[in-house]
């Protein structure tokens, strides 16, 4: 079970698209506002994220896209906006990764993805709810925001 099917490798690059849209927006932000929270640590986790996958690439002998995305995201009026946008993208990501889970067959892409998509809705989604209510604007460990309709998960 060595062979990835097509609908798999479209899974994988699927999913670094998204991700390489979450930390090009998370670095925008950053970028536009300084060094604000939760962005700079989910843009961390962003970046551990596109590593994981990097490494399922490597291991199945694909070739890793660039991630196009830098200086084509949205960009936010303000940090509200940019934490509510993250609260939209990382719903949208679940539901991203819930349709693909469902055509993967290879059982190490399969615990990625839920690592990732856990990732997504326990840590970054709640840190960006906090942000977007203007509560404490630490503890998130992870995100995704770009007014990209979800970021383009299912969104995409």
């Amino acid at each position: 079970m060595n062979e990835l099917s097509e609908i798999e490798i479209h899974a994988l690059n699927e999913v670094l698209d998204d991700e390489y849209h979450a930390f090009a927006t998370y670095e925008q932000v950053l970028a536009d506002f300084g060094d604000a929270q939760p962005f700079s640590n989910i843009r961390d986790a962003e970046g551990r994220h596109i590593e994981a996958l990097y490494a399922l690439f490597a291991r199945y002998g694909l070739s890793v896209p660039e991630n196009p995305w830098p200086g084509k995201v949205e960009r936010y009026a303000n940090l509200q906006a940019a934490c509510e946008a993250g609260v939209a993208a990382e719903i949208a990501n679940a539901e991203l990764y819930e349709r693909l889970l469902k055509t993967i067959v290879h059982p190490d892409i399969v615990r990625v993805f839920h690592n990732l998509r856990d990732a997504s809705q326990l840590r970054h989604l709640p840190a960006f709810q906090r942000c977007a209510q203007g509560s404490s604007m630490g503890g998130g460990h992870h995100g995704r925001g770009s007014g990209h309709q979800g970021r383009h998960r299912g969104r995409s």
